[in-house]
């Protein structure tokens, strides 16, 4: 909890703080990669840095959760800070770490705003950063505990599959023989592979199959460059490079987009390469033999390019009363509701627990539909593919 002087210090310096974090957190970047090339080489990744929607994620969390300590002093955002730790902790992001960028980003929040950071402000800032690093370091510590992280483990492709055009699907088994961990349907990995400048970049990919498959799969979409975004690196290397027998290195599991082992009706909705943490939850749903109703709902391009659609299909067959809704770009009414997806004609049981992951403009639509049909906000839980851009743009 903030201290009382301090949050009124935070509240009055949050408008401030709030125009000048844009600049604040690209200052923080540029002299954190200065004093270590390592974290931009082998850490951030090297895209959403050029793109600039690290620099916005950033800036999102700090105010959201300064906003939160002022406006809800006696909860803990732990929504917000779960997401983060987990991908922290799928990174290998160390406690120590926590210290270099509180030196960099106060040094960036001094050259910003200069004489306006007096001691007082310098010091209730201090405490809502180390309130927040402090709180992920322990989430962090506990995630790394229960998987035995962070590390590092070699996996060998033992199946590829082209999907789609743009989506493969890489199965994969310790190279080492090992036994397969388990995971939690929803969950992602990171997987790291060098690249021919020596850098060792990350990539979180959601796993695509069942938890009770003796192999990991995981389906990669190869993101295209644009005017305003790079060409993928690491989807583009995958793509390439890797074929049946190559190797990959991989993270332990985590995520917390994952079913809560209830009865209640779930609603399953994606778009797009967002369709990976669903169908693990239909493939775990139809092996454990869940009882209850599923309504699964998908978007995309076309036909041609919804990946694992035959899956999709076979999963949602298997589980009693299940149905599966399809909408595609190509056969989409004009005006159609969130772009693409319209709930208006699909059931959406009471006590429905909601499931969502696909381009960010798709989940805010879907939400908003199910919380018109009665779903409670709190019961929407959603994965964003790559940085949170959900708090940076309320």
């Amino acid at each position: 909890m903030l201290s009382e002087q301090s949050a009124a210090t935070v509240r009055a310096t949050l408008p401030v703080v709030g125009a000048a974090i844009g600049e604040i957190t690209e200052r923080f970047y540029a002299g954190l990669f200065a004093a270590h090339p390592d974290l931009l080489r082998d850490l951030f990744n090297r895209g959403n840095q050029a793109a600039g929607t690290q620099r916005q994620a950033l800036a999102g969390s700090i105010a959201a959760f300064a906003t939160h300590l002022v406006d809800h002093p006696e909860q803990r955002p732990d929504a917000l800070l779960g997401r983060i730790a987990h991908k922290h902790a799928s990174l290998g992001v160390t406690a120590e770490q926590y210290q270099v960028v509180h030196d960099n980003l106060f040094a960036a929040i001094v050259a910003v705003l200069g004489d306006a950071v007096t001691p007082e402000v310098a010091a209730a800032w201090d405490e809502v950063y180390w309130l927040m690093a402090n709180a992920l370091i322990a989430i962090e510590k506990r995630l790394y505990e229960e998987s035995g992280g962070p590390a590092w483990r070699p996996w060998e492709v033992v199946e590829r599959v082209e999907e789609t055009g743009d989506v493969v699907t890489f199965r994969l088994r310790p190279a080492d023989g090992g036994a397969v961990p388990g995971f939690r349907a929803g969950q992602y990995v990171s997987v790291r592979v060098a690249l021919p400048d020596g850098a060792r970049q990350i990539r979180q990919y959601s796993l695509s199959g069942a938890p009770e498959d003796t192999v990991r799969q995981i389906s990669v979409k190869r993101v295209a460059g644009d005017v305003s975004t790079p060409e993928g690196e690491v989807s583009n290397h995958l793509h390439a490079q890797v074929r049946e027998g190559g190797v990959v290195e991989l993270s332990e599991p985590y995520g917390d987009l994952v079913l809560d082992g209830t009865d209640a009706p779930l609603l399953l909705a994606s778009a797009g390469i967002g369709v990976t943490p669903m169908v693990a939850m239909l493939a775990h749903l139809a092996a454990t033999g869940h009882g209850g109703p599923v309504t699964v709902v998908h978007g995309d391009r076309s036909p041609a390019d919804h990946a694992l659609r035959a899956d999709h299909e076979r999963y949602t067959d298997k589980l009693p009363g299940a149905g599966l809704h399809l909408w595609y770009e190509q056969e989409a009414p004009a005006g159609a509701r969130g772009g693409l997806v319209d709930l208006s004609g699909v059931e959406v049981r009471e006590g429905t627990r909601a499931y969502l992951c696909g381009p960010l403009p798709f989940m805010r639509a879907v939400r908003a539909q199910l919380i018109e049909k009665g779903v409670a906000p709190a019961d929407v839980h959603y994965e964003v593919f790559g940085p949170d851009l959900w708090q940076a743009q309320d």
